[in-house]
């Protein structure tokens, strides 16, 4: 995990220190370390997940475990459970994004499109299924979820094609759709989202591991739901497209379906209860941002947390960030300003970038001139947008920097280019594949001012940002849950919004 070498990198102990922090809070939602730690039993008394029920013991000598699934991260999670699952015979069959492979014993893991599908996805899909009919009923089987699964779990509905689906894609992910109004479009245009595996999963057999990338870790939204039931209507996908000005540009097949199912001669998707296929929620955005600060802490930083769940504009949220972070360097201690969520960007230029690294461009405007601070936006799984860039670093100095190297930022804003100027000032964080899909985290640090006096000045200077609603309420509710005595150990998950 590195920054791009472009030039040399401002704000050494900050920027080091984001990077420890960011290290900490991936490791806390890493699939391997976590199932080797609450993974329990044996093969023959059955299995756990963190004390509670998770697989029967086999009826017979030999009945296989199954695994199947999709997600950016599905692959280290499979591998995870392979290693933990000792003693039992394990198959089945995976889909995750291209360059997201790793080798799991027994299992098939193929490679699909992301965040648009492609024929790969369906082909993919149709062996999955394949295999889960075939070999399903005569094993126990584990549905193994991670964000991105949407994409890669693809298996078009009667009368709707794959280039209907991929078009329907892009304008969500354009639009500023968040991911609970694209999922509510794409359940209703497929024959395995939303409830779609439920009758090909042995009752009393099955259950699912999951890694939430969602709001409020919601398993109707989680990969879209395909084990779970979908309390969405298809009164809701026609609304989501008229919401964003959708309806007249997307496919007529897919307007058609869409009416028709909202005049009832499309069946809707099944409602069923979601502890049908029990869920258990490896890792969320709530595991890394806790470790986020433990380890803000242990660096010496007196942590405040900005939202947990945060939702709604990249640009809103980005300079009420910078604005706090800005009041916090003008105080005395070094601070660490965490939060975590998925926001929406609204793409209208034809640049590189993503929500990440446009969070970064965003709050730097705000914190231009500001001394002893810095910050890191970046995604979980290493990818932030269509880049291969996680997200970027940003301080009091990024513009100046940009204009130095002749770039324009103003202009780069507007073109949502984000990455190529990060590309040219140094600033880019490239990870790779992490192994985990846990939402955005968004990390601030100051150096803390021994000028108390010079500090409210600097802090002054900032224009008043006040938190939404939202957003406090998203701090309120992480500062309870930061108490240890006050959250058990793991999420509990239920089966609808």
């Amino acid at each position: 995990m590195e920054a791009s070498p472009a030039l040399p990198q401002p704000s050494g102990r900050l920027r080091a220190d984001l990077l420890a922090i960011h290290r900490a809070a991936l490791r806390a939602a890493d699939p391997e370390r976590i199932l080797e730690r609450d993974l329990g039993g044996d093969a023959a008394s059955g299995w756990t997940f963190r004390g509670r029920p998770l697989l029967p013991p086999p009826r017979t000598r030999g009945e296989p475990v199954f695994l199947f699934g999709a997600g950016k991260a599905a692959a280290a999670l499979a591998r995870g459970v392979r290693r933990a699952l000792a003693g039992e015979a394990v198959g089945g069959r995976i889909i995750v994004k291209h360059g997201h492979r790793l080798e799991v014993p027994g299992v098939v893991v193929e490679e699909a499109g992301h965040p648009v599908p492609d024929t790969h996805s369906v082909e993919a899909t149709r062996r999955l299924l394949a295999d889960l009919r075939a070999s399903g009923a005569s094993g126990r089987v584990l549905v193994v979820l991670t964000g991105g699964a949407s994409a890669l779990l693809v298996a078009p509905a009667p009368g709707i094609t794959l280039e209907d689906k991929s078009r329907v894609s892009s304008l969500l992910l354009a639009c500023g759709a968040d991911i609970h109004e694209i999922n509510t479009v794409r359940k209703h245009l497929s024959a395995v989202k939303g409830g779609g595996l439920i009758p090909l999963l042995p009752p009393g057999r099955a259950a699912a591991l999951v890694i939430s990338d969602v709001i409020g870790d919601q398993l109707t939204s989680i990969g879209s739901g395909p084990a779970t039931g979908d309390p969405t209507t298809f009164a809701e996908a026609l609304a989501v497209l008229e919401k964003f000005g959708l309806a007249g540009k997307v496919p007529e097949a897919v307007l058609g379906r869409f009416r028709d199912g909202v005049a009832g001669a499309v069946a809707e998707t099944p409602d069923a209860p979601g502890e049908t296929v029990p869920h258990h929620i490896v890792a969320s955005n709530f595991h890394s941002l806790r470790a986020a600060g433990e380890e803000a802490s242990r660096l010496g930083y007196r942590t405040e947390v900005f939202g947990r769940d945060l939702a709604g504009g990249v640009h809103e949220t980005a300079r009420r960030f910078a604005g706090r972070l800005a009041v916090l360097g003008g105080e005395p201690a070094p601070a660490a300003l965490l939060a975590g969520g998925e926001l929406t960007l609204e793409v209208t230029g034809d640049g590189r970038g993503g929500r990440s690294q446009e969070f970064a461009l965003v709050a730097a405007r705000q914190l231009e001139g500001v001394s002893g601070a810095a910050l890191l936006a970046a995604g979980t799984d290493g990818t932030d947008g269509p880049t291969d860039a996680a997200g970027a670093f940003a301080d009091g100095a990024s513009w100046n920097r940009a204009r130095q190297r002749g770039l324009d930022p103003e202009a780069a804003l507007r073109n949502n280019d984000s990455w190529s100027l990060f590309r040219a000032t140094g600033d880019l964080l490239v990870t790779g594949p992490t192994g985990t899909n846990v939402m955005d985290l968004m990390v601030g640090l100051t150096t803390g001012d021994p000028d108390p006096a010079r500090g409210r000045r600097q802090a002054d200077e900032q224009p008043v940002v006040k938190p939404n609603a939202e957003a406090q309420g998203g701090r309120d509710r992480l500062e309870r849950r930061l108490q240890p005595a006050q959250r058990p150990a793991g999420p509990q998950s239920t089966g609808s919004k």
